[in-house]
């Protein structure tokens, strides 16, 4: 029998998706802060690459858009990841060091930072308005509260400029004697701005998303986070935004112990609501009186505010 030769398979021809809403922010600068900013780079993949991706196994299904954000939703309502690594964005962004080093802790990104090995640093250091000096918070060791008086603020804002500039100064003082530039950069302060290429899967973008818009992220990071979430990320896939913005940002989620405390309470048994919390240490008393600190048990308390209801051990403080 005569064998026919094997055909080759010709190329199926794609088309990069577009994003016209993202398109037209191409390489804008999202002004961040006093001197910082977010553009985006380039991108690829968006929401319909999302649904591919979780369709490729059982083929490509329905079409409509409905369907879309039906599924889009139901993958990250169920905590599906991979289909949403087909997505990445690369963004150039300018910031403080001190928040980089926040931002570079999530390690899932691609990087490439300005180095002042090679290249002098840049002329630029974020300064705070003298009503923008917060307060340590008293419960919170890493966190803030209020702001420092009209007259102190005004104080360490001028020393916050002198000492900048003097820092500046004795930086390029070494650089003009002509210093290593890898030296002469020791003893530049946190506040000196970098920048940086930065890229990351979508999946990895929302996990950075929702720590860093958080209210508990400190406030110059989470400015940036909220242009990169508000500004970009919602224009390239408002679907899968859409969906992170109920089903992580607005959403509450709770613990066993909680859901055992809420079950009791929506059956009226309100010994039953606290012998649960007792049986997870949340209400040890004090020596001063009330009950002992317990950041789980706060948490909880600050769940139940949000939804118009009041525990039932009661006020703690």
């Amino acid at each position: 029998m005569e064998m026919q030769p094997q055909q080759t398979p010709q190329a199926e021809a794609l088309a990069r998706p577009h994003v016209p809403a993202l398109d037209q922010i191409l390489g804008k600068p999202f002004p961040v802060l006093d001197d910082g900013l977010v553009r985006v780079v380039d991108y690829m993949g968006d929401d319909a690459a999302v649904v591919q991706a979780a369709r490729v196994s059982y083929g490509a299904g329905t079409k409509k858009v409905s369907d879309d954000r039906g599924l889009i939703r139901y993958l990250l309502r169920n905590h599906h990841t991979t289909p949403f690594e087909m997505c990445s964005l690369k963004l150039h962004v300018r910031v403080p060091m001190d928040a980089w080093r926040q931002w570079i802790r999530h390690r899932t990104a691609s990087v490439n930072e300005t180095s002042t090995r090679y290249s002098v640093a840049i002329d630029a250091a974020q300064r705070t308005a003298p009503d923008q000096w917060r307060m340590q918070a008293v419960d919170n060791k890493q966190g803030s509260d209020g702001t420092a008086s009209a007259d102190l603020g005004a104080e360490l804002s001028r020393a916050e400029a002198e000492l900048q500039d003097q820092a500046r100064a004795v930086y390029n003082r070494r650089l003009e004697a002509g210093i290593a530039r890898e030296q002469a950069r020791k003893d530049l302060p946190l506040c000196t701005y970098t920048e940086a290429y930065w890229k990351m899967d979508l999946h990895n973008l929302l996990h950075f998303l929702a720590l860093r818009m958080d209210a508990h992220a400190q406030q110059e990071i989470r400015a940036y986070a909220a242009v990169i979430g508000r500004e970009i990320v919602a224009r390239w896939v408002p679907l899968t935004w859409e969906a992170f913005e109920d089903y992580r940002m607005g959403a509450l989620g709770f613990s066993r112990i909680e859901a055992a405390v809420l079950a009791a309470m929506g059956a009226g048994d309100h010994e039953q609501a606290l012998a649960v919390a007792r049986e997870a240490g949340w209400l040890k008393p004090s020596k001063r009186g009330g009950l002992l600190r317990n950041r789980e048990r706060r948490e909880f308390e600050t769940k139940l505010q949000t939804l118009n209801l009041s525990a039932p051990w009661g006020e703690t403080g």
